[in-house]
């Protein structure tokens, strides 16, 4: 089923987030409203102005899979951004999914990482895996699987349980909601995806102000302080490592340089494993 209003506020907000520059448009002129006309994203996806206007008004016929994929190509957008737009249309979805499976290859390579933190992560969220350093700077989560092991659950559902600084917290949580909206375009047909985003909504107001606005993107990249509450400040570049499939990731937490994250990781490493027992296997 086409979701036509939700299908109009991504293509307006996507639109109006593109400078004419970042499609090869003239600029030189000056406009009243910021980001691309219509007229332009028209003409660059192959359909009238009429058309792509009603589109952007939730009205007129649903547009077929070929359109969609033209007008995200004139958008600009990503995989994940497409696979969005698809789902709002009432277009299946390319399926991308390894349904859980870690490779053990990539436990190997994360296991190397003896000195940095490293997180086998689900696409929503669930925290899998992770070496000693991992499970020393992630502490505070349950050591059974389900909700009280995930990342986004734990920050939108418990903001006191965070670790971050305050003033962070409405950038990790933009990140978080895309990160989701991705994943929910990607696995739209999933009913535990559905489920999980309906109970967020419910137990988060900040998560349903975030969700209605429709951004959507996966990090590759951040930049993250951790406050931690035996060694202090923490301060990593975290690498986001994707599967082929997209719904398994790893994370891996490099000291920033510049800062004390490094030594206070290698006290981290003495005072935050001694509870793993030499047969205790972390993850």
């Amino acid at each position: 089923m086409t979701d036509r209003s939700g299908l109009a506020d991504f293509l307006r907000r996507r639109r109006e987030s593109l400078r004419p520059e970042d499609v090869g448009v003239a600029g030189s002129d000056r406009r009243r409203t910021p980001g691309l006309r219509r007229e332009e994203v028209a003409r660059m996806a192959g359909v009238s102005v009429d058309y792509y206007s009603r589109l952007e008004q939730s009205r007129g016929a649903t547009p077929s899979a070929s359109v969609v994929n033209a007008v995200a190509r004139a958008l600009q957008c990503d995989r994940d951004q497409r696979d969005h737009l698809l789902h709002l249309a009432g277009h299946p979805v390319p399926p991308r999914s390894s349904d859980g499976y870690v490779r053990p290859g990539l436990i190997a390579l994360a296991s190397r990482l003896d000195d940095m933190p490293a997180v086998i992560v689900t696409d929503l969220g669930e925290v899998i895996w992770t070496n000693p350093m991992g499970h020393a700077l992630f502490s505070g989560l349950s050591d059974r699987p389900g909700r009280e092991k995930n990342l986004i659950w734990k920050w939108f559902q418990d903001p006191h349980s965070r670790m971050m600084p305050e003033e962070d917290w409405d950038r990790i949580s933009e990140a978080h909601v895309s990160d989701l909206r991705a994943t929910y375009a990607r696995r739209s047909g999933d009913r535990q995806v559905r489920e999980f985003v309906a109970d967020l909504i419910e137990v988060s107001a900040d998560f349903a102000r975030l969700w209605e606005r429709h951004d959507v993107a996966v990090r590759h990249s951040d930049r993250k302080t951790i406050i931690h509450e035996q060694v202090g400040r923490l301060e990593f570049r975290c690498e986001v490592l994707l599967t082929p499939d997209d719904d398994i990731s790893l994370l891996v937490f490099f000291p920033l340089d510049g800062t004390e994250t490094a030594s206070r990781l290698e006290l981290l490493g003495v005072v935050g494993t001694q509870r793993l027992t030499a047969g205790e296997t972390p993850g």
